[in-house]
């Protein structure tokens, strides 16, 4: 086996290691660690929970003196400043670790490139870029929230086959199979929030939570977009237990009417947003949740709401569930609504796009190009 296949196949071990960390971690990075000596794995590690020890920490303390000239192979750059927890930096060169692999820098342009400076200043060597685009992959929601102060939208929609989304009668249930809802319970998991629009709070009075997760230890925020304020205060978000964790977006001029105060006693939140036309200013409302710490949105929303996202250019991730059945329908609700684009050369393009079979479903993912 060459160098260059064995370095690889480690990294995958930290990536697999860091992918534990998943819906924990937020908005850190997920991390995972591996300390090699004479080919053999001596230590594993990955950042757990948010404040907890990092990686690189949770690996040295299982490897122990093997760690005195061993490889550290790591998805991202080590920490070389002061936050919830010391450098750990600090830890590998007092640990005599030899040499650090290392997926990517770290994004953040505060600390980027300061942990590698500090590493080689001690006499490390360091190789870097290793599976880079498989860690960029990884990390992409706190690569987007670290670099431009705006939570990854990924956009999650379920169809038939012929891309409605629901009957004419506004009936949606169930669409996709049991393997497919509980792919989506997961993605809820690892998403700081889900957005839906005031339309689907109404239509089908959701609880957006976590069901279908073993040992699930947290919940999502859920956003509502409701410019008017329309959500009916008997909606199941708006319960005690789940309106903790509601966030309803509003413009500006409702956000002082005596139904938002109720709302606020309730214990949801209400979050004043500007906007035109009475709507709010999604690029807006992204940048006061990121201020808030959520990195990444599950986009939930019906054919409205996806289709003002497209508009105003916030998705990133189209992750589209596609169930064998034919609903048809002029009346019915499709995938994308609004007035759509007057030609195919406006259409928002995808690109890397992958498929695959969930149950008797398949799922398409791509990137907004």
């Amino acid at each position: 086996m060459t160098a260059d296949l064995k370095e690889d196949g480690f990294m995958r071990t930290a990536l697999k290691l860091a992918r534990r960390g998943a819906g924990r971690v937020s908005p850190n990075p997920m991390v995972g660690a591996v300390i090699v000596k004479h080919g053999k794995i001596k230590g594993e590690g990955y950042h757990r929970f948010f404040g907890g020890a990092h990686a690189e920490i949770n690996a040295l303390e299982q490897a122990g003196k093997a760690a005195q000239g061993a490889d550290i192979y790591v998805n991202l750059e080590p920490c070389s400043h002061f936050g919830k927890t010391a450098p750990c930096v600090d830890a590998l060169i007092k640990s005599g670790i030899k040499r650090v692999f290392i997926g990517m820098v770290d994004p953040n342009p505060e600390v980027s490139g300061r942990g590698v400076k500090k590493l080689k200043k001690a006499g490390i060597e360091v190789k870097q870029g290793i599976l880079e685009k498989e860690c960029r992959r990884l990390n992409e929601s706190f690569i987007k929230y670290i670099t431009k102060r705006e939570p990854f939208i990924t956009l999650k929609s379920a169809a038939g086959l012929d891309g409605k989304i629901a009957a004419y009668t506004g009936d949606s249930k169930w669409i996709t199979c049991e393997k497919s809802r509980k792919l989506v319970h997961r993605l809820r998991f690892e998403s700081d929030a889900v957005m839906a629009g005031v339309g689907t709070v109404i239509a089908d009075d959701p609880l957006l939570n976590v069901r279908m997760v073993k040992k699930a230890r947290k919940e999502p925020f859920r956003v509502i977009i409701d410019s008017g304020l329309k959500i009916p205060l008997q909606s199941k978000i708006l319960k005690p237990g789940a309106a903790e964790k509601t966030l309803v977006a509003v413009l500006k001029e409702k956000s002082v009417s005596k139904k938002a105060e109720k709302i606020k006693k309730i214990g949801a939140r209400i979050i004043p947003v500007s906007g035109e036309n009475n709507r709010i200013d999604l690029k807006k409302l992204l940048r006061i949740l990121a201020k808030q710490g959520i990195a990444s949105i599950l986009l939930e929303g019906g054919s409205e709401v996806n289709a003002a996202a497209l508009e105003a250019g916030i998705v990133d991730k189209i992750m589209l569930f596609y169930a064998p059945k034919l609903i048809g329908g002029k009346k019915s609700f499709s995938m994308i609504g609004g007035q759509g684009k007057k030609r195919i050369s406006d259409s928002v393009n995808i690109d890397e796009i992958g498929i695959k079979r969930v149950g008797s479903d398949f799922v398409v993912e791509g990137y907004v190009v």
